[in-house]
């Protein structure tokens, strides 16, 4: 891969993924991630922004029949990493206190790592569906 020379981390930027209801989205969404933050110099956040997108594309996919999308938006030392899916039912935080559930943990691990999170419904636009999104801060 070649260096990425002069990165401004200061200078705004928008990348959108539209992906398939396909469980291969989730890996590809992960790798496109690290691709988009190495990039603009922000490789500090490539694990936890890791996480948090594997976790709502993997909602995006298993709750939904339809296709999704992943956003990912730097501005003023902010990171904000969202899902859109074809489903406007709100997002179910479970906040489980034990470690013995395999799955349905993705929100409560958005909860805990993210800065900021929330949703909001889609029908004003006529995108049914729903947008879910999480924020990581830049260390001061």
């Amino acid at each position: 891969m070649p260096e990425i020379a002069d990165v401004d981390a200061t200078e705004p930027w928008e990348y959108s993924l539209y992906i398939p209801h396909d469980p291969r989205a989730v890996p590809i969404t992960r790798h496109t991630l690290r691709l988009v933050l190495t990039a603009h110099g922000l490789a500090g956040f490539i694990e936890v922004a890791e996480l948090l997108a594997s976790e709502l594309i993997t909602n995006a996919v298993r709750h939904t029949k339809g296709p999704a999308a992943l956003r990912i938006h730097w501005a003023d030392g902010i990171l904000r990493i969202g899902a859109w899916d074809t489903d406007p039912a709100p997002p179910a935080l479970a906040l489980r206190l034990t470690n013995e559930v395999e799955s349905g943990r993705g929100l409560d691990l958005v909860h805990s790592c993210a800065d900021k999170w929330g949703w909001y419904p889609l029908l004003s636009t006529g995108d049914l569906g729903k947008y879910v999104w999480c924020e990581l801060a830049a260390a001061a």
